[in-house]
């Protein structure tokens, strides 16, 4: 049995109605076919009732047709498939700058009780980036603020935090009292100003006591770029014990 999933053809089919008419069990007839029991547990419940005869429990001919037929089914189309009307309003949002997020809330009061018409951010993430690579792919993308290359999901959030440039004991909700009251000077607070399509970065410091606030110029919006432009504006200010 390998690793890549086959369909189960006519003549297992057969196996599996001889078998089961001669007493063997979906373990036995799986060893025969080297195939999971799970595998063939599944195909006797799901065709069991188009045997067409109170003797046998399972018919191969029918149980063939109705998979070749499936095979065949129409499925479903996505509600962001790029032939789609909501794909091409969705589209010129995120063209005009509108975030998923803004997009989402829009179609949801715009379109309230629609199916059709609404659609969750996580939905517009995943098909942007499940689209075909080409030219309208890096156009999409490159309309999100963030602009990545390739995207975690949500679901992803607990690895997001073991695979984080910052240690746990830097982060927010950790830092002590005097600090969040904002009653003792010389704690900073760091942030981005993103320019369009990010392309441009302003690094933003705020003394969270004195609300006083430096710029500064960076390259792009990732950690080593943060560290040096922040590294450098800092080293301008006067120590202290130097005011």
């Amino acid at each position: 049995m390998g690793k890549n999933y086959s369909h189960l053809s006519s003549a297992e089919r057969a196996c599996i109605m001889l078998r089961l008419r001669d007493g063997w069990s979906s373990r036995a007839i799986a060893r025969e076919l080297h195939r999971a029991p799970s595998s063939i547990t599944r195909e006797i419940a799901k065709h069991h009732h188009l045997a067409g005869c109170a003797v046998l429990p399972y018919g191969a001919g029918r149980a063939s047709m109705r998979a070749h037929m499936a095979r065949f089914r129409r499925r479903r189309r996505h509600k962001l498939d790029p032939a789609g009307p909501l794909f091409g309003e969705v589209r010129n949002w995120l063209t005009v700058g509108w975030s998923p997020d803004q997009i989402a809330g829009y179609l949801k009061l715009t379109y309230p009780g629609c199916y059709d018409r609404n659609v969750s951010h996580e939905t517009i993430y995943s098909a942007l980036y499940a689209m075909p690579r080409g030219e309208l792919r890096r156009e999409l993308i490159a309309c999100l603020r963030q602009g990545h290359v390739n995207r975690w999901p949500r679901s992803r959030g607990a690895n997001r935090k073991q695979a984080g440039f910052i240690s746990e004991d830097v982060l927010i909700h950790v830092r002590p009292p005097e600090v969040e009251d904002r009653l003792v000077p010389g704690h900073w607070e760091g942030d981005f100003i993103k320019g369009a399509a990010n392309r441009s970065a302003v690094g933003t410091l705020v003394e969270r006591s004195s609300r006083f606030v430096l710029l500064a110029r960076m390259d792009d919006c990732s950690s080593l770029s943060a560290l040096n432009g922040f590294t450098r504006l800092l080293q301008t200010i006067a120590p202290a014990d130097d005011l």
